[in-house]
C-alpha cells in the first residue's frame, strides 16, 4: 500500500507574492547558488565535511599506525655513548717489567695521562608472554577504533536523515499555512460580497479580516523556525553560513514495510552499533587482562650485551688506532631469567590489578546483557510505533476527507449567507488539523524506519528498499 507524499513547495505556487517574499527573506544572499540535494547527497556531504567525524577518523588512523608497527616491541634497545674527560690532578701507575741489563723482574712506575677517552655500547631486550598479548591488544584496539568510527558515522547519518525529514515536515506545514492564508483571503472577499449584498453584518466582515491577519504572525514564526533548522542543518553538513538549501524528498510515495519482530530483534542483537562496540570493548578488556596476567605471573627473559672500551693512551697525543689502544673491563653478553615472587602474594598491587580487571569484565558482561535486553525492547517498541503510524495514517486520511467535506459544505452555506463566520472558521481549522496530522504521521513513519535501521545496524534504506 502506498501513500503519496506531496513535495515541499507546491503550495507556494498558489500564492506567487508570498512565495516571492519568502524566497527573498528566508536567507541572507551571498551570491551563492541554491544547493539542491537528496537525503543521500546530504549524508555524503556530512560524512565528508563533519568535523566531529573527522576527529574520530584521525584517532582511528593513529590506532591503525600503532597496530601496524606493534612488532616494534621486539626491537631491542640500543644505547651508545662516548666520554672524553680530564682528571683533576695527574696520577701514576705501577707495572712489572724485566730489566734489560740484569734480566730480573722489577717494578716500574708510569704517569697516567690526565685526558681519558672511553666508550659504551649496550643492547638489551626483555621478553615476556605478556609482550605478545600486548601486541594483539594493539590490533584489537585498532578494530575497536574502526567500530567506534562506523558507529559515529551511522549516528551522523541517522541524525542528518531525521533532520532532513523534520525540515520537510516544517515546509509542508508552511505550505498548509500558505493555503490557509489564501483561503482566509477568499473568505474575506466572500464576507465583503455578502456584506455589500445585505446578507451578512459588518461584524462578519471584520471577523474574517481579523482571522486572516492572525495567521501572519504564526507564519512568520514558522518561517524563522525553518531558517534556524536549515542553518543548523547546513552546519552539520559543513556548509558555510548563509548557504541556501533546497531539500528534495527521497520519493513521491511512502512504502509500508512488512516487519518480522523476531528477525529484527535477532539482527539488532548482533549488529547494533552500540552492542558491537560493547562486545569489542569486552574483547579488548579480556586481552588486557591476559597481558597483565602474563606480565605478573610468568618469568621475564632478558637478553643483554654490553661493551665499555677505554683508550689506553693519551687521546690528545696518541693515535686512536694504535695497536692495543683499546681495552674493556666489564663488557659481556648475558641471558637472565627473572621472576617476581612478591606478585604471588594476593594482596600485592599486581595481584589486585588482575582481580580488578576480572571485576570490570564481569561488569561489562552485565552491561552487554542489559544492552541486548534493552535492544529487544527497543526494536519491539519501534515495530509497535510503525504499525501504529501505519494504522493512524489510514484513519487520519478518512478523517481528513470527512473534514474536507464538512468544510466545503460549511463554506458553501456561508457564501450563500446561511452560516455565520465562526462555523466556517471552525470547519477550516478542523480541516487544517486533519491534514497536518496526516503529514506528521507520515514523517513519523519515515523517521521510525530510520531509527529501526540504526538499531539493527543495517545500511539506511535497507528496509524500505526490501
Amino acid at each position: 500500500m502506498t501513500t503519496t507524499l506531496r513535495g515541499a513547495g507546491r503550495g507556494l505556487t498558489r500564492l506567487p507574492l508570498l512565495a516571492l517574499l519568502f524566497s527573498v527573506f528566508a536567507f541572507p544572499v551571498y551570491g551563492q547558488e541554491v544547493q539542491r540535494m537528496t537525503p543521500d547527497e546530504a549524508v555524503e556531504l556530512a560524512i565528508r565535511n563533519n568535523l566531529g567525524l573527522e576527529s574520530t577518523r584521525i584517532t582511528t588512523e593513529t590506532k591503525k599506525r600503532t597496530s601496524k608497527y606493534a612488532w616494534n616491541s621486539l626491537v631491542p634497545t640500543v644505547d651508545i655513548g662516548g666520554t672524553l674527560g680530564r682528571l683533576n690532578s695527574p696520577s701514576t701507575g705501577m707495572t712489572i717489567g724485566i730489566d734489560p741489563v740484569t734480566g730480573t723482574v722489577v717494578p716500574y712506575s708510569y704517569e697516567v695521562p690526565q685526558w681519558v677517552l672511553s666508550g659504551s655500547v649496550s643492547v638489551g631486550l626483555n621478553i615476556n608472554f605478556g609482550l605478545f598479548e600486548a601486541m594483539r591488544m594493539l590490533r584489537l584496539d585498532y578494530e575497536s577504533g574502526l567500530i567506534s568510527y562506523e558507529k559515529a558515522k551511522s549516528q551522523l547519518e541517522r541524525d542528518v536523515r531525521k533532520s532532513y525529514y523534520q525540515i520537510l515536515l516544517l515546509q509542508e506545514n508552511l505550505d498548509l499555512m500558505h493555503e490557509n492564508l489564501a483561503t482566509a483571503q477568499r473568505r474575506v472577499e466572500m464576507a465583503d460580497a455578502n456584506y455589500n449584498a445585505g446578507l451578512a453584518p459588518e461584524l462578519t466582515l471584520l471577523q474574517a479580516r481579523v482571522a486572516m491577519e492572525n495567521l501572519k504572525p504564526a507564519m512568520d514564526e514558522l518561517e524563522n523556525g525553518i531558517k534556524t533548522s536549515i542553518a543548523a542543518f547546513a552546519m552539520n553538513l559543513g556548509l558555510p553560513y548563509g548557504t541556501e538549501i533546497d531539500l528534495i524528498p527521497a520519493g513521491e510515495e511512502l512504502d509500508y514495510v512488512l516487519l518480522n519482530t523476531e528477525e529484527l530483534i535477532s539482527k539488532a542483537s548482533s549488529n547494533k552499533p552500540d552492542i558491537l562496540e560493547l562486545k569489542q570493548n569486552l574483547t579488548l578488556l579480556q586481552s588486557r587482562r591476559k597481558a597483565t596476567f602474563f606480565q605478573v605471573y610468568t618469568p621475564t627473559l632478558s637478553l643483554a650485551w654490553t661493551a665499555d672500551p677505554a683508550f689506553q693512551g693519551d687521546p690528545l697525543s696518541d693515535s686512536w688506532f694504535m695497536d692495543d689502544g683499546w681495552k674493556q673491563s666489564s663488557g659481556m653478553f648475558r641471558v637472565t631469567l627473572a621472576y617476581r615472587l612478591s606478585s604471588l602474594l594476593p594482596f600485592t598491587s599486581e595481584a589486585l590489578g588482575v582481580k580488578e580487571l576480572d571485576d570490570t569484565i564481569r561488569s561489562l558482561n552485565i552491561s552487554l546483557a542489559q544492552a541486548v535486553r534493552g535492544t529487544e525492547v527497543e526494536i519491539y517498541s519501534y515495530v509497535l510505533q510503525l504499525e501504529k503510524s501505519r494504522g493512524n495514517i489510514e484513519a487520519l486520511k478518512l478523517t481528513e476527507n470527512l473534514a474536507k467535506q464538512s468544510y466545503d459544505l460549511t463554506e458553501q452555506a456561508f457564501e450563500a449567507g446561511l452560516n455565520d463566520y465562526f462555523e466556517v472558521q471552525n470547519a477550516g481549522l478542523e480541516q487544517q488539523k486533519a491534514r497536518l496530522e496526516v503529514l506528521k504521521e507520515k514523517y513519523n513513519y519515515i523517521m521510525g524506519l530510520i531509527d529501526l535501521e540504526y538499531a539493527m545496524g543495517v545500511p539506511f534504506g535497507t528496509l524500505s528498499r526490501s
